[in-house]
């Protein structure tokens, strides 16, 4: 690692198979904490090349443990984290509306390393025991249309950060890599990146799969569709920007989407959203994810009819009854 390091603070970067072997090598242990953290605060400090982060990607799906859901073509909406803004948990609010509407979705997801309650965080306060057990997977998808991936218990890279990464409380590349490796391999995603720099990187290496995606940025930095500015989205098709009001039907303000100062703080604005007791912004920015995410998936034919079929799942209490379900199934 030495080496390695020190061709790094070289300005240097990696090329694509030597990033890949870093990654096994940090999966099978070879290098202690220290090395990992200085390792992690190089690209805290530059950019990631496009070779780097893939190539990182590639050692995490090789090693990674299957899930092989393809025949239930499932979608996720996902974020990179990162984005510093601490709302609540939105992505996962929207997946569970989505699946709601009878969509499937298999959700990935991890504890918070930069912000205060992640997908991981929020699902097993919700009392969601997460496994790795392909049959489990599968029962979940067929009673409550949704299953959730707890993503160290399919990349063994990510245990041996898990705690460097939450010691360090920033954000780091492994966020960047958190929406490219879902093991379920999605038919279709929705994935919010915090940067336009990421913007670019994520659409050029997302446009080499067969997968569908929708990638979405907040002009003022948050990693989803907030509602607070323009979003700009990008799908295979082309790019646009997207008011506020066309999406959301609204603008909201940052303080109306704060995810609180706990995990369980968190968890109770969760399943007041999900009761249909949240406010008007909360659930316009639900929605509004939720919605893309149909939509761009090729479920409806336009974005107010995916809108329509997301409040309907949130309103009538389908999208609570998936979790119900969900839970009653473990």
């Amino acid at each position: 690692m030495k080496k390695l390091l020190q061709h790094l603070f070289e300005h240097k970067t990696l090329p694509r198979a030597e990033a890949r072997q870093v990654m096994l090598g940090i999966a099978e242990g070879c290098y202690n904490d220290t090395e990992l953290a200085a390792f992690l605060t190089v690209y805290l400090m530059r950019s990631i090349s496009i070779d780097e982060l893939t190539g990182f990607r590639d050692g995490l799906l090789e090693l990674a443990l299957p899930a092989d859901l393809s025949e239930y073509r499932p979608i996720d909406i996902v974020g990179t984290g990162g984005d510093g803004k601490n709302t609540f948990n939105i992505s996962t609010l929207a997946c569970l509306v989505v699946a709601g509407t009878g969509t499937k979705v298999a959700k990935h997801g991890n504890y918070g390393a930069s912000s205060v309650s992640g997908a991981s965080n929020v699902m097993e306060m919700l009392g969601y025991r997460f496994t790795n057990e392909g049959g489990q997977l599968r029962r979940e998808l067929d009673g409550a249309g949704f299953t959730f991936l707890h993503a160290p218990l399919f990349h063994p890279a990510l245990k041996a950060v898990a705690g460097i990464r939450r010691n360090l409380g920033l954000r780091t590349f492994f966020n960047m890599l958190g929406p490219l490796v879902n093991p379920a391999r999605p038919a279709y995603q929705l994935i919010g990146v915090y940067s336009p720099e990421l913007l670019r990187i994520y659409n050029y290496l997302l446009q080499q799969q067969e997968s569908g995606f929708t990638l979405i940025h907040g002009l003022d930095g948050y990693d989803e569709v907030s509602l607070t500015n323009d979003t700009k989205v990008i799908t295979p098709a082309g790019e646009r920007v997207c008011s506020a009001v066309e999406l959301g039907k609204r603008t909201v303000l940052p303080s109306d989407i704060s995810g609180g100062s706990s995990v369980e703080e968190a968890a109770a604005i969760f399943r007041k959203i999900l009761k249909g007791e949240g406010t008007w912004a909360q659930n316009a920015v639900v929605l509004a994810n939720a919605a893309l995410s149909l939509h761009g998936s090729g479920g409806f034919v336009s974005y107010d009819d995916a809108y329509e079929a997301a409040v309907e799942s949130l309103e009538s209490g389908r999208a609570q009854g998936v979790l119900d379900k969900l839970i009653s199934l473990q």
